[in-house]
């Protein structure tokens, strides 16, 4: 009988798209625009949407990807 093992969703993906690489391109960004701008609205308008892509990335898609089943390989 066979056994499916799960893979990290993250074997798959390029170095610019692994989780270290996502969170610190935000940062990079979030706390650049502070540093350039030194204006807090400009900072949120910038922060919203890569939190929102680094939530999605980084919780919502392995999620995904795990229980939609295209990670199991099978082991005998």
């Amino acid at each position: 009988m066979s056994e499916q093992q799960t893979i990290s969703p993250w074997q798959s993906k390029p170095w610019w798209c692994q989780p270290w690489s996502i969170i610190l391109t935000s940062l990079t960004l979030i706390s650049g625009s502070w540093l350039i701008f030194k204006i807090i609205w400009l900072t949120i308008l910038v922060a919203i949407p890569l939190l929102i892509w680094m939530g999605f990335f980084l919780l919502i898609w392995p999620q995904m990807m795990i229980r939609s089943g295209v990670l199991h390989k099978i082991t005998e």
